[in-house]
Formats: C-alpha cells, sequence, structure tokens
C-alpha cells in the first residue's frame, strides 16, 4: 500500500500523471519520499549527485588529474551511466513524459548527463558537470521542506509589498553615495586613489556597507572624518530594509490570522493548495477537495 502522496508530490502527480502497473509503483519509488524505499532512493540519489561533483572538481585538480586520470574518467561514466538509467526510469514512470522532460527537474536531469557524451565530440565540455548541483534541489523533499513553502510565499509578498519603500531608501542611499564620493574625490584627490567620481563612489560603497576591501583609503584628516561618518552611517543603513521587511511580515502574519482559515489540502484535479477550511470545492478548477484532517 503506496503512502499518501504530499502536498508538492500531488503537484508533480497531477502535473506528469501516475501511470497504473509496474509504471505506476516506479513512479512512487522515484517520485514519493513518504515511503521507506522512495526516501532511501533520495538519499542515495543525493550522495551519487555530491559524490559525481567531487569526482568533477577533483579531476580539475591538474596534480590529481594526472595521478589519477583514468580512474576519475572511469567513475565519471559510471555516474553518467547512472544518471541516464534514472533519468529514462522517470520518463517511464509517468503517464506523461513529454511534460517532465520539459520541467525544470526535467531539463536539469538532461543537461546532467549530456556533457559526458557530448564529450565525445567537444573535448572540454566536461566542465558543464557542474550542472548537477542544480538537482540537489530535491534535497527540500527528503527534509520535507516542503512544508514551509508558505513560508517562502510569505517572504516573496512582504518583499513586493516593500518595494516602493525599498526603492525610495537605495535611491536615499545612492544620493548619499554620490555626494559623499564627490565629496571625497575633491578633498583626497587622484594622488591619494581617488582617480573619478565613479571611483569614489565605489569606495563610499565599500564603506556604507562596512566591508572595507582596503585598495582606496584616504590620507587626510578631513577625508579620514568623512570616512568615519560613513562607517558609522553604514549601521544604521544596515538595518532599515530588514525592519521594513519585517514590519511587512507582521502585517502579512497579522491579516492571515484574522482572515479565513485555510489548510494545506491539496486538489487532487489540478494540485491546487491553500483552500477555506469549510470549503468543498477547488477554487481554481471546481473540483471536489477530500475532506480537511488538518487546519492551518
Amino acid at each position: 500500500m503506496t503512502a499518501a502522496p504530499a502536498p508538492a508530490a500531488s503537484k508533480a502527480l497531477a502535473r506528469y500523471g501516475r501511470p497504473d502497473g509496474w509504471r505506476g509503483r516506479l513512479y512512487d519509488l522515484i517520485f514519493l519520499s513518504d515511503s521507506p524505499a522512495g526516501r532511501r532512493f533520495d538519499i542515495a540519489l543525493v550522495a551519487a549527485i555530491l559524490l559525481s561533483i567531487l569526482v568533477v572538481v577533483l579531476d580539475s585538480v591538474p596534480a590529481i588529474r594526472g595521478r589519477h586520470a583514468g580512474t576519475m574518467h572511469l567513475l565519471e561514466w559510471a555516474f553518467t551511466l547512472g544518471f541516464t538509467v534514472e533519468y529514462v526510469a522517470r520518463l517511464l514512470s509517468v503517464r506523461h513524459p513529454l511534460r517532465y522532460a520539459t520541467s525544470f527537474f526535467g531539463i536539469v536531469d538532461l543537461l546532467s548527463v549530456l556533457p559526458t557524451y557530448v564529450s565525445l565530440l567537444v573535448p572540454g565540455s566536461e566542465a558543464l558537470l557542474d550542472i548537477r548541483i542544480l538537482r540537489l534541489l530535491r534535497v527540500f523533499r527528503i527534509f520535507k521542506l516542503t512544508l514551509y513553502i508558505e513560508e517562502y510565499t510569505r517572504l516573496a509578498e512582504a518583499l513586493a509589498n516593500s518595494r516602493r519603500k525599498i526603492l525610495v531608501f537605495l535611491s536615499v542611499v545612492l544620493m548619499a553615495v554620490l555626494i559623499l564620493g564627490t565629496l571625497m574625490y575633491v578633498i583626497e584627490g587622484p594622488q591619494h586613489g581617488y582617480t573619478s567620481i565613479p571611483t569614489a563612489m565605489y569606495w563610499a560603497i565599500v564603506t556604507m556597507t562596512t566591508v572595507g576591501y582596503g585598495d582606496i583609503t584616504p590620507h587626510t584628516t578631513l577625508g579620514k572624518a568623512i570616512a568615519s561618518f560613513m562607517m558609522l552611517l553604514g549601521w544604521g543603513i544596515l538595518a532599515v530594509p530588514t525592519g521594513i521587511v519585517t514590519a511587512e511580515m507582521t502585517a502579512l502574519r497579522t491579516d492571515r490570522r484574522h482572515g479565513p482559515l485555510r489548510t494545506a489540502r491539496a486538489c487532487g484535479a489540478c494540485g491546487s493548495e491553500g483552500h477555506a477550511a469549510d470549503a468543498q470545492f477547488c477554487k481554481d478548477c471546481g473540483a471536489a477537495l477530500p475532506a480537511a484532517s488538518t487546519t492551518g
């Protein structure tokens, strides 16, 4: 008996389609992590991705490549063949293979194996194998971080609601950088590294963000005083965007707390989530919803 798919998996189920028979069992193993077998598969896949990336990174070191070139080449082909089998298995385990092949993860899966085969025709393309790091996004399924997608949504909404305030704040910072940078250009001059106003503005940005590369430094007493003022100003500037976004997130949390109670129920037809607790039909497609078991 297969465990019920998580809300994020329900979306994939609706998009790609779960076939019957052995293909359905293969789908459960590859795409779902609710069962022990599916969880072991995901962990093994992530481990293989990490090891394959380690091989590519080590192979880029001349000393290691010169001493273990044959071993590295053999390991890379072993990983590539394994990922190729996995990619083909994913296509076989869905009802709509083309939808998966053209999805984000489908394209990443394909790009993760193509460089090795392309290297047979175009030497040097093996370095593109680092694109496999994108496939580590699947680690979110293992740790059930998809449960916190709502928090990501809240952060995106808070940033969107704060965009005008942040733009105004950045415009004020830009004016301060322009004025103080120009002032430093006049005071310090090219003899101290401030060869142009853009260069002085670069120094002002580095100083106000408290990074301080040290490639350009003031030498005059007045220049040092302005630099000290900018460093102290930078401490306050760094806290402003955080306060703006935090206030917006607090407002969103308050609005939702007093708004309609919602659940994480996913529509079995379209995979849509976030329905009201007393909803009986999907807000997007109108299909009947499963009975609510939890409240959010």
